[in-house]
């Protein structure tokens, strides 16, 4: 489990863990012991706490009530429940997804997904966050106009998992980069242009606020990068049935392509940059076992 492999990074940076699950005590503790999870695993078996939070999946509850039949609900049940469908044994489950609570009980931010399958991953979250991160299977380059480092935010992921490519770019001296709405101007925007992969899809990239430079020799003003910065690649596997039968045959998904640019100095603008780039993850299948309620 990610945030057992995590958590020592996370308490480094002074935050506590704890999952909660609507399972019963006999079930987390079963779970617990398999994995070995060594942070705290709450049971609210009776779906107390996920009430209070606001994130009782009541779909589970229609997909097994009267309308159980209706189309609307079975494909809601498809989307926020179950491929397979609602049963008594999963009325109470939350919406899955994580809160952050500052040292006063206060949610700073929350992480939660429209599928029921798709997950943000630790580390993910960290990055959105603006933590800092020791990068992992990195590639790392410089060209004449700057030193980037780009690594996937996980080096394993599953059915569902949200994950970032990450990259670090530090331009040089005199130097900078386009970030959006330069491209209004006739500029490539910094950003990676990955190969569109089978199994998952490609989100749109993040990125970090920017400053607008004032380009003496055309007289205009245009938003770029002058210093170092970071910009997030999400990419989301796919949660369907027909990925997980691809995914049990495989064991690693490699995503390529280009990292793009265009870099100027005070005076002279150079022709755009595409760098090949290849980033390979391990994958894992999602743990099946349960035991009754």
């Amino acid at each position: 489990m990610e945030l057992q492999s995590q958590l020592e990074t996370l308490q480094e940076q002074g935050i506590g863990v704890a999952a909660i699950s609507y399972d019963s005590v006999e079930v987390v503790a079963d779970f617990a012991e398999r994995r070995g999870i060594t942070f705290p695993l709450l049971a609210d078996s009776d779906s107390s706490v996920i009430e209070d939070f606001g994130i009782l999946n009541t779909v589970a509850a229609e997909g097994v009530g009267d309308n159980s039949d209706d189309p609307g609900v079975k494909a809601d049940v498809a989307r926020y429940v179950s491929a397979f469908g609602a049963n008594q044994m999963i009325v109470g489950t939350p919406y899955p997804g994580t809160f952050m609570v500052d040292n006063q009980g206060r949610v700073t931010s929350r992480f939660f997904e429209e599928f029921y399958r798709e997950r943000n991953t630790t580390t993910n979250v960290m990055l959105k966050l603006g933590m800092g991160l020791s990068p992992i299977a990195a590639v790392e380059g410089e060209t004449a106009h700057l030193k980037f480092t780009a690594y996937p935010s996980n080096t394993t992921v599953t059915v569902g998992t949200r994950f970032s490519l990450a990259l670090d770019v530090t331009p040089g001296p005199d130097m900078h980069v386009y970030a959006p709405g330069a491209e209004e101007k006739g500029y490539r925007v910094i950003g990676f242009n990955l190969d569109k992969p089978e199994l998952a899809r490609i989100e749109p990239v993040s990125y970090p606020e920017s400053e607008i430079y004032y380009f003496e020799p055309l007289d205009e003003h245009v938003p770029v990068y002058q210093n170092k910065f970071t910009i997030l690649q999400e990419v989301v596997m796919n949660g369907d049935a027909e990925t997980e039968e691809i995914m049990s045959t495989l064991d690693a998904l490699t995503l390529t392509g280009t990292l793009d640019y265009q870099a100027c100095d005070d005076a002279i603008c150079f022709l755009p940059q595409s760098i090949p780039v290849s980033f390979t993850v391990d994958l894992e299948m999602p743990d099946r076992q349960r035991a009754n309620r």
